[in-house]
């Protein structure tokens, strides 16, 4: 197939292991931009298998669409990322990772006690929290994201 001709939306699904509602989907998002044939049919360049290989993996790392979204457009002229692109993103990304990576440590580490227990109603339970005290620091499981039990 010559590269004018793009890649059909059966194709780069087949290629990227997504469904093709998924492709539908991340192009709705803007992370991709098909251009129509003359027939009126999506195609894809080539480049679209390792933007779409990036969304899956920054998807795994923790990364929003949103997230990956603003990635993606700070690459110049919506292009493919090169090495050096790759370099950037990656220091871009080390923060948010480091971050993740020490939640789930946390999470790992304090959750070792509460396993077997199941009440999560002892004052030592890094998870216990009577009337709710924990919603002023914000939502999820605060205790294990690092904030002190009040009181």
């Amino acid at each position: 197939m010559p590269v004018s001709e793009g890649l059909s939306i059966g194709a780069l699904a087949r290629r990227t292991g997504l469904a093709v509602s998924a492709i539908r989907y991340y192009e709705a998002q803007g992370l991709i931009s098909p251009w129509r044939n003359p027939g009126g049919q999506r195609r894809y360049q080539r480049a679209d298998i390792r933007r779409l290989s990036f969304v899956m993996i920054a998807q795994q790392f923790g990364l929003t669409l949103p997230e990956i979204r603003e990635v993606l457009a700070s690459l110049p002229d919506n292009r493919t990322p090169t090495p050096a692109d790759w370099k950037q993103i990656s220091q871009r990304l080390r923060a948010h990772l480091d971050q993740r990576i020490d939640t789930l440590l946390r999470l790992r580490d304090n959750l070792d006690g509460c396993i077997g227990c199941g009440c999560l109603s002892l004052p030592k339970c890094a998870l216990y929290n009577p009337d709710d005290r924990a919603k002023a620091h914000g939502s999820g499981p605060r205790y294990l994201m690092g904030d002190a039990p009040e009181g």
